[in-house]
Formats: structure tokens, sequence, C-alpha cells
């Protein structure tokens, strides 16, 4: 990884630039680029000697009052988390622990639940379980509150014990009181910590020639994990007539997968821009020639767990009209936050730009608004006693069909029952796989442009 100087105006220190991000606790894009380190003269908000005066006083009280013996160094690492943490839920202080698990989210292995949890307002709330963890076999959902960990309440002066609480060695034990969104009774939880490797790209067909793409989160190896899976689903099963794109409870990742993942269904385009206050947040990231479905039609479905990189895949993809948005408003993380190393153990991780969609939108604390929107139901098959007359062929003494092929094969067959099973089982997903099918339908009758180049 190169890294570049950069300057943090407040503290006027020199540090270099590592990596830049869109999800809470996952590390992002590698860049480099040059600043000039910013002048004491050059700063035209001076520190108040007031407000210094006050932080000294305030600092030797709690030295001297608190009702247990503070150091020094516990003092000034509660001082910087505090200035950090007063910006924005997003922007923290990392010592050597923080730094290890940030690398640990960037491969998708550690030890702990599988959930991501956001500080807000003194509280954790989940952006989104991970699939196949702990978290999400237990039933935990976005937006879900955690007022316990082991009996204890969580509260602002706890709660960055309380976050590092989440994670431990496998198979140990844990206890969440957790709220759920909409409820107003928390439940306990028990839950066995495991090491989780994600996987964060899962393909198979729902129906021959309609591929199901799911990403759980954006790591180092997400794009070419990608190619890799639907180019051998697409050799093994044939073109396909189109895909859905799952983003469900995907609380993003690295900002080069997302736009590896976006490049590998665009052909042209841009894909996503970010703008901030230092020239190196400024940058434009362009679409390649190439998509790996050779322009079949996409349905990206997503919901309130779909956040951060995961936000920027679906921005990029509608504003492209490359795919149908379907399902619930997306999270609304549409900031990037940048790694600044101050020593080998210790870094800031702070807001630097916010990001836009092609077509110049800002979704912070907005969203994406889907194409079409779909609640957060579920389907149960109706209780019914079958019918005994149901069509012409279940009539008595009725005329035989002309094709004499037809005879003696299941009528009945329609799709709808496995239709059926897909909606009790998810009916987002089978109302998704409705509306992919019209847009090949329509692809197929109308005709559609001379398909690109794979990407390789």
């Amino acid at each position: 990884m190169r890294l570049s100087p950069l300057s943090l105006a407040v503290l006027l220190l020199a540090a270099p630039l590592a990596q830049a991000q869109t999800a809470p606790v996952i590390h992002h894009d590698a860049k480099t680029a040059t600043a000039a380190p910013a002048s004491a003269s050059s700063a035209p908000d001076q520190v108040d000697l007031d407000d210094v005066r006050n932080f000294s006083r305030v600092y030797e009280i709690v030295r001297q009052a608190y009702v247990e013996p503070v150091d020094n160094k516990t003092l000034m690492k509660a001082a910087i988390s505090g200035m950090l943490s007063g910006l924005d839920p997003h922007s923290e202080y990392l010592d050597k622990d923080g730094l290890a698990e940030l690398n640990e989210d960037t491969t998708g292995q550690y030890g702990g639940l599988g959930i991501e949890v956001l500080q807000v307002d003194g509280t954790l709330r989940i952006i989104a379980p991970i699939d196949d963890t702990p978290a999400s076999r237990a039933g935990i959902k976005p937006g879900d509150t955690i007022v316990k960990i082991d009996g204890k309440t969580v509260e602002p002066e706890n709660i960055d014990d309380m976050f590092k609480a989440l994670r431990g060695d496998p198979g140990s034990k844990v206890t969440l009181t957790i709220l759920h969104e909409k409820s107003d009774k928390p439940i306990d939880m028990p839950l066995v910590r495991e090491k989780i490797s994600v996987t964060s790209v899962k393909t198979r067909e729902l129906e021959p020639g309609y591929a199901y793409i799911r990403i759980s989160q954006f790591q180092d190896d997400t794009a070419p994990d990608l190619e890799k899976k639907l180019g051998e689903l697409i050799r093994k099963n044939g073109p396909q007539k189109g895909a859905i794109l799952d983003l469900r409870s995907n609380p993003g990742g690295l900002l080069t997968a997302a736009v590896g993942v976006s490049d590998d269904f665009l052909s042209s385009g841009t894909i996503v821009t970010t703008r901030g206050r230092l020239q190196d947040s400024n940058l434009s990231f362009e679409a390649h020639a190439g998509d790996l479905l050779n322009g079949a039609p996409m349905v990206v479905l997503v919901d309130n767990g779909t956040a951060s990189a995961a936000e920027i895949v679906s921005g990029a993809l509608k504003d492209n009209h490359r795919a149908l948005i379907v399902g619930r408003r997306t999270f609304g993380k549409g900031v990037v936050q940048t790694v600044l190393p101050l020593d080998n153990d210790h870094a800031v991780k702070i807001t630097t730009a916010r990001y836009y969609t092609p077509n110049g939108t800002s979704i912070q604390a907005e969203g994406i608004k889907p194409d079409i929107a779909l609640a957060d139901l579920a389907v149960n098959k109706a209780d019914s006693a079958p019918s005994l007359i149901s069509s012409e062929a279940d009539l008595p003494n009725h005329l035989a069909n002309e094709d004499g092929t037809k005879l003696g094969k299941d009528i009945d067959n329609d799709g709808s029952a496995e239709n059926a099973k897909l909606a009790t089982q998810d009916y987002a997903l089978s109302q998704a796989l409705n509306v992919l099918k019209g847009l090949a339908l329509n692809r197929s009758t109308y005709g559609s442009p001379t398909a690109a180049p794979t990407k390789h």
C-alpha cells in the first residue's frame, strides 16, 4: 500500500493517508495523493485561549475529584475519543485493538457474533446481521437496538466497552438484550461467539436462466470472487435471462470493492464521486467496457440494512439505468471516512468526504428510494381444500387437445407452485423475481442493444 502525506489541520500534524471507508468499522479504499500541511498562520479559526483554560480546568478537576483515580493516559484517550465521537457517529480514535478489528473486518475473519453495529446517541444500533452467523440465526434484524450485554445496560459512559464486548473468543457465550424495531419489550438472546469467516458472494439459479447473486458485505476479494462465481454459473447453465443482486442487510465495506462490483455490471458511465475539503477527497470512478451479464436485465433487492458501499452499488446501477431497485429505502450512509495513522499502534478514523451517486445525489441520511417499494411482509400459504374442477380438462367428456404431444403432460404445472414456495420462504425475493421476469420478457419481445464484451 502506497502512502502519501496529509495534514491534520487541528493538530497541525502531517500524517499518511491510508484507507478511505464507506461503512462503519470496515476498511476502505487506498489512494495516493498529496496535500500541503496546514500552518497556524493560515487557519482563520484560531483556538480560543478561554477554551484551552476550560479544558485544562476540567482535566484537573477529573484527576482530583473523580470518585476513582484516573491516570493521565486514560484521560487523554477519553478526551481524544470524545472530540471525535462528537463530530459524527463514524469518526473515532483507534488504538491497537481497534486497528486489529478494522483489519479483521476487511478480510471477513474474526471472533464474534456477526453483526454490524453503529453508535447512535449513546446506544448500539444494529445496521445489519451478516449471513450465516450467530446474530442472523438468532433473528437479529436491521434497526434493532442492543439494550444490555450480559445484563449490563448500554449507556453513553460505557458504550466503547460494550462495543468491544460483542467480540471474543469463538465458543464463548454472551447474552444480548435486544429491542426490536417498533417493539417496546426487550428480549434476551443467548448467543455463542464463533469464528466469523464471511463468504461475501454466493450465486445460484432461482429458476433456469435467472441468476441470484447474494453479496453480504464488501471485502478485499468481493469483486474477483463475484467474477469467478458468476462466470462458473454461466458456463454451467448458459447465458442468463436476468439476475437479482441481493444487497439486503449488507452493511457496506470497501469502497474499491463497491466500485469493482458496479463496474462488473456497467460498460460505461460514472460509478460514484466523492467530495470533501481536502484535494485527496475529490475522486471520481468511471466504469470500463464489459458486463458480466451482457446486458441482461437486473433487479437489485435492498432494505433498511443496505448501507454505505452497498448503497454505492445500488445508486450506480440505478442512476445508470442498469437495474431496477426493489424493496425498502436504504440506510442512508453517504459519507466517507479516512484512516489517518498517528503511529504504528494508533490512528484516527475521521469523516473526510461525502459521496454522490452518478446523477450527483447525496444519499446521506436519506437513503435510496426503491423504484418498486415492498413492505416488510411475510406470506403464508392459504389453508383451503383443493378445487375438484380447476380447468376444462377436469370436466367429464371434455374434448382432447388437437396437439397429441401435449397429452399426458401435467397441465397444472404452470410454475405457480414453485412461486408460492419461494413467496412463503422470502416474499421480497419472489416479488423481485416476478419483476425480473417481466423485464426479461420485454427484452426478448422488443430486442436489446448489442451486448458488450464480458469483463475478464
